[in-house]
């Protein structure tokens, strides 16, 4: 129980951060068409804040199936290493069942908690979870309820908070390495292409976002690939 109360203490700020957000993406939602039972049931079954803004911007779209599906996998396979990570750092009795929560609860927020933890237990990363959770549904129906009922200024400054949850996660680590600096610099770049380029510019945002991630990533691994540390055993 300890340990539940400690994960559910920690992810406070989380959840708090993650109302903004979501809010937003309620706002955008309802905005695009969608009943505010549907954005809801988005949220609570997705859990991933880019893939869904990029979902939902896709599905305006019908027959993209396949661009669409490259552009989930692009945007959320980190949580699947996040997800390995982590897992590695599992106690005995976080199996089975529990391995398939930890991945459906994984956002880059809670990794970065949880991955300060020299042994994660179950209990600990239950709590981790509920109050993002809840603070990711809450703020999906508020969003998609008071949309149409907040004035027009205080709905675009709200839209603007997935770019600054975003910034707040790159611009650190950004700061440690030049590599990161120069990989989303090529990103911004060949973001520009698409959008202003003559044909490119058709391209569908979905798969622009995967083109620009993958080469910008690729590139920069040639560039400046990770020596990998040699054992003297």
């Amino acid at each position: 129980m300890k340990d539940f109360i400690r994960g559910l203490k920690a992810g406070i700020p989380i959840g708090l951060g993650y109302l903004s957000v979501s809010f937003t993406f309620g706002i955008v939602a309802t905005s695009y068409g969608f009943k505010w039972w549907q954005s809801l049931l988005i949220s609570m079954t997705v859990v991933t804040s880019a893939g869904q803004f990029a979902g939902i911007s896709m599905m305006l779209s019908p027959g993209l199936y396949w661009q669409m599906l490259v552009s989930q996998i692009t945007i959320n396979i980190r949580y699947s290493f996040m997800s390995i990570s982590i897992g590695q750092k599992a106690d005995s009795k976080f199996k089975g069942i529990y391995r398939w929560l930890l991945g459906f609860f994984m956002t880059d927020e809670i990794f970065a908690f949880a991955s300060q933890e020299e042994s994660v237990r179950r209990s600990f990363f239950a709590g981790l979870a509920v109050i993002p959770y809840i603070g990711w549904s809450l703020g999906t129906l508020s969003g998609a309820l008071l949309g149409n009922i907040l004035p027009e200024r205080v709905m675009s400054a709200l839209a603007l908070a997935i770019y600054g949850m975003f910034v707040a996660i790159v611009v650190p680590e950004m700061k440690k390495a030049r590599p990161v600096i120069i990989t989303v610099a090529l990103a911004f770049l060949f973001s520009s292409m698409f959008y202003y380029i003559p044909l490119l510019n058709r391209v569908s945002s979905g798969l622009s976002i995967s083109i620009c991630a993958i080469v910008a990533a690729l590139i920069c691994a040639v560039l400046f690939p990770i020596k990998e540390e040699v054992s003297d055993e």
